[in-house]
């Protein structure tokens, strides 16, 4: 990848994000406030126009469509990056290169569909205020489950770290 494609790319994310950012702002704050208690464990666009009496449903609309492209531009862009992977790990003959690809790969996609989904049902879940426990359970996750995992699944990929847990794990079943 050149430095010109870096910059290009850069560009892209950023500007995409903060256009869709400034219209879901745009779109919050023209709503008047009618209540004052987030329903949430954390303020989030989505429970600020929760506080509004007045209709939000282009809120809605807008947010769904605002997450379906983030997400698929997402799963696409990591799904284009892994296919030229695996292309040059297949073209290549050095087993330890392509030993060392999949293993990164398969960390980075493990970590990335433990983010995407979380962030999916929690997103989701706000369009149905009859799962609101859900909801709430759900956010909290967000914010401790990807993080808790993180260090696991690149832990168990250093091969000192994954020989330890297989020790500690054959001692604890003998034990019992």
């Amino acid at each position: 990848m050149t430095n010109k494609m870096v910059i290009k790319l850069s560009a892209f994310a950023w500007c995409l994000a903060f256009l869709l950012v400034t219209i879901m702002i745009g779109l919050t704050v023209r709503l008047s406030h009618c209540r004052y208690k987030i329903e949430n464990p954390f303020c989030d666009n989505a429970s600020l126009f929760k506080l509004s009496c007045e209709n939000v449903v282009i809120n809605n609309i807008f947010g769904i469509i605002y997450t379906v492209i983030a997400l698929s531009l997402s799963a696409v862009s990591i799904v284009i990056t892994y296919v030229k992977i695996a292309a040059v790990c297949i073209t290549s003959k050095n087993k330890a290169l392509n030993s060392k690809a999949i293993k990164t790969c398969s960390t980075h996609l493990a970590v990335y569909l433990i983010m995407f989904i979380s962030g999916a049902v929690f997103i989701f879940l706000h369009r149905f205020p009859e799962y609101s426990d859900s909801r709430k359970l759900a956010s909290i996750m967000f914010h401790i489950v990807p993080p808790g995992l993180n260090p696991l699944v690149y832990g168990l990929q250093t091969k000192e770290i994954r020989q330890k847990i297989v020790q500690l794990w054959c001692k604890k079943s003998l034990i019992l």
